[in-house]
């Protein structure tokens, strides 16, 4: 598969001729070849239309069919090889093995949602049987399945532009779901997205899926992207990136004659508790991994651990002497863009002209003009609680310790922060009663606690919690990693009364697919 700069409209490749995208070498800053046109409201138009007329034909596919779908874009991945792998390391300035990893994951959720479509148990079967004699009022038959959406569009990120981009989570649970898709690529790795784009457009043709289950555009500026959110066939949105950016599309979403949810990832610090017996015992190991999650992928990830808190005195300070002495010594890195780079050093530079802020320390200087440098910031409970701006997340390799007087003022802290993706505590097990006290805070401000670790490693599986109250997600109801994910693109349809022959297979009486059912709310015993 050759890299063309094209779109992807349904089973057609087309031309874009609303300005021009390329993609930049990440490291050197050079321009890439081929450019990518943008697309026009007839492109936008023709991909919604195709994906309307995909939809009832889509989501009514057999359970193995659209499994073997999944699979089929998966295998693709893989069989691109070298070319989406060698692409993806210039577009993102991300190491191999991250992006080998990163392929890995995202072949891996592919994989995970087909099983999860296989089992059937997404679809929620339910059915309370008739009880025509029952007193003062008969009962109808009442069964209850779980339908797609809709079709769904979906918004590439930066950071992950395997797992979180064109076949990402969204794309893959949406489809798992039943869900026509439409990816809006980020225009910071086109080639990588067109590539994964023409892995998936050819499993809907060998697949035999309707035209218009898939479909790729690239955006030169924000029209198309707006006007993807705002037109009337698109029954939802799935998004990961900036607070302003995930707002924008709130907005558009709620204000449309028909408002649709828009499941949004956007913004989180993960604050990391270090608790007093764990953090005398074991700081300086702390401290080294610490630093190890912070530079993780140059700092750009979601759940980078971007603030510390903890309680005053010497065990703090040998945590950030032995986080200081591995970060000094950490090369800069190569970050994802020009426009991100730009914005970290900005972030940085204020929080380091703060007044209630000092530097701690700063990671290896960097080499080129592409290269974001590690840096540790300090300051106390009292100026983090009266600074607000000081809550605000820095994406790239920077953190804030709080140095706290005591383990109240630590509580007080953790309650006055925004909604989190991730919170983790260090912890022994003479920490625990305090611990204990810290849950119920911390369970209504982050989607996943952790113990003794830190929430660079989302596992893609099916307990995982990728997601969390606002402004981590715009929706903390849901998860955007793992087989929960399908659950944001279904609605439920109770049939009351209905014929068997007009029901649909799932609520046959005999059961054909061999479904777990709920039938008076119990499980169904099978033979």
């Amino acid at each position: 598969m050759q890299i063309a700069g094209n779109l992807l409209i349904g089973q057609k490749a087309v031309r874009g001729t609303n300005g021009l995208i390329r993609g930049l070498d990440a490291a050197t800053g050079t321009a890439l070849e081929p450019a990518f046109g943008g697309a026009t409201r007839a492109d936008l138009d023709a991909a919604c239309e195709l994906a309307r007329s995909a939809f009832d034909i889509y989501r009514e596919a057999p359970l193995e069919a659209r499994a073997r779908f999944l699979e089929s874009i998966a295998q693709n991945i893989l069989d691109l090889g070298d070319s989406l792998i060698e692409r993806c390391v210039v577009e993102s300035g991300l190491p191999r093995a991250r992006v080998e990893g990163e392929r890995g994951r995202t072949v891996g959720q592919l994989r995970l949602f087909a099983a999860v479509v296989r089992d059937g148990r997404f679809l929620g079967v339910r059915i309370d049987p008739a009880q025509p004699e029952r007193k003062p009022l008969p009962r109808p038959d009442l069964r209850l399945r779980h339908i797609a959406l809709g079709p769904v569009a979906v918004f590439g990120a930066s950071n992950f532009p395997l797992a979180f981009s064109v076949v990402g989570g969204d794309t893959a649970s949406a489809l798992a779901a039943g869900c026509p898709v439409i990816v809006k690529a980020h225009s910071a790795h086109p080639g990588t997205s067109e590539l994964v784009g023409l892995a998936t457009q050819k499993a809907v043709r060998d697949c035999g899926m309707p035209e218009g289950t898939f479909s790729l555009l690239f955006d030169s500026g924000l029209e198309i992207g707006q006007a993807l959110v705002g037109d009337r066939r698109i029954k939802a949105v799935g998004f990961t990136g900036s607070r302003a950016g995930g707002m924008a599309l709130v907005n558009v979403a709620a204000t449309r004659c028909e408002p649709i949810p828009v499941f949004a990832e956007m913004s989180s610090i993960n604050p990391v508790l270090l608790f007093p017996t764990a953090l005398k015992r074991r700081a300086e190991a702390i401290g080294e991994a610490f630093a190890g999650a912070l530079v993780l992928g140059a700092g750009q990830f979601c759940t980078n651990p971007g603030l510390v808190l903890a309680v005053d005195g010497p065990d703090l300070d040998r945590f950030v002497a032995a986080a200081s002495a591995a970060l000094s010594a950490t090369p800069a890195a190569t970050m994802l863009t020009p426009g991100i780079r730009k914005a970290y050093e900005a972030a940085v530079g204020r929080a380091a002209q703060h007044a209630g802020v000092s530097v701690l320390v700063h990671g290896g200087e960097a080499t080129t003009q592409h290269q974001g440098q590690a840096v540790l910031f300090s300051t106390t409970a009292d100026a983090f609680r009266r600074h607000p701006e000081l809550h605000e997340e820095i994406f790239g390799a920077s953190s804030l310790v709080v140095r706290c007087p005591d383990m109240e003022s630590m509580r007080d802290i953790v309650e006055s922060l925004e909604g989190q993706l991730t919170t983790a505590l260090h912890i022994d097990d003479a920490d625990h009663a305090d611990a204990r006290t810290f849950l119920p805070v911390l369970e209504r401000r982050a989607g996943r606690i952790l113990a003794n670790g830190f929430g660079t490693g989302v596992e893609v599986g099916h307990a995982m919690v990728h997601g969390g109250p606002y402004p981590a997600t715009s929706d903390s109801r849901s998860t955007s990693v793992g087989s929960l994910a399908i659950h944001r693109f279904l609605r439920p349809v109770c049939y009351q009364d209905m014929p068997e022959t007009l029901l649909p297979v799932e609520l046959h009486q005999e059961n054909p697919l061999e479904l777990h059912r709920l039938i008076d709310g119990q499980p169904e015993t099978r033979t």
